[in-house]
């Protein structure tokens, strides 16, 4: 299964993919809609292929139809979304049915969007998490494939709760994209089996 990985920043999820045994996936493409994004040189340093696709000032239609072409290209089966900042409208997601998965830091339906470890701070929640989720056309809302809670320590901020997510999601995010690619996940409705 060839792999396109989505990002927009530093891109540590990226670097947990690299790093690990994805088989039989591969990471075939990594697109960024930002050039400064710390994570294209990780992928040069992996020399995996990548494309810098920005979304400024276009309608989100030519942006998904530029993401498209650029995953036609390169044969892409699947999308990650590793710390990618846009969402993607039913014209994208529907090409691609549950072969869209992301990563977000709370344990959703909980804190969607932004934010996410500050949210579960102002709330005074005492667990958070990481959710692994499939991609719809909503907002941090397809449904969910695997989470992993990450107690909320009463010296936490959004800083120090967000680096201990991290570590959970460096973990969860590839085991995911490894039972993907091994047709080891299935969904009926909202409920998503994993073998």
């Amino acid at each position: 299964m060839n792999l396109a990985v989505l990002v927009s920043g530093n891109g540590t999820n990226l670097q947990a993919l690299i790093d690990a045994e994805l088989a039989p996936a591969r990471i075939a493409l990594v697109v960024s809609n930002k050039a400064d994004a710390f994570a294209l040189e990780r992928a040069a340093k992996a020399n995996i292929p990548s494309v810098v696709i920005d979304h400024r000032g276009k309608p989100r239609e030519a942006f998904e139809a530029e993401l498209l072409a650029a995953l036609v290209a390169h044969a892409v089966d699947a999308v990650v979304l590793a710390g990618f900042m846009r969402v993607l409208t039913a014209g994208f997601t529907d090409r691609f049915p549950h072969r869209i998965i992301n990563t977000h830091p709370s344990l959703l339906p909980a804190f969607p969007g932004v934010d996410a470890p500050a949210q579960a701070i102002a709330h005074g929640v005492k667990v958070a998490g990481v959710t692994v989720h499939f991609v719809d056309a909503t907002l941090d809302g397809g449904p969910i494939i695997a989470q992993v809670c990450v107690p909320v320590l009463p010296t936490d901020d959004a800083r120090s709760l967000h680096e201990r997510i991290l570590v959970e999601e460096h973990r969860l995010l590839p085991s995911v994209v490894q039972r993907l690619a091994a047709g080891r996940l299935s969904c009926e409705g909202r409920i998503v089996r994993a073998e």
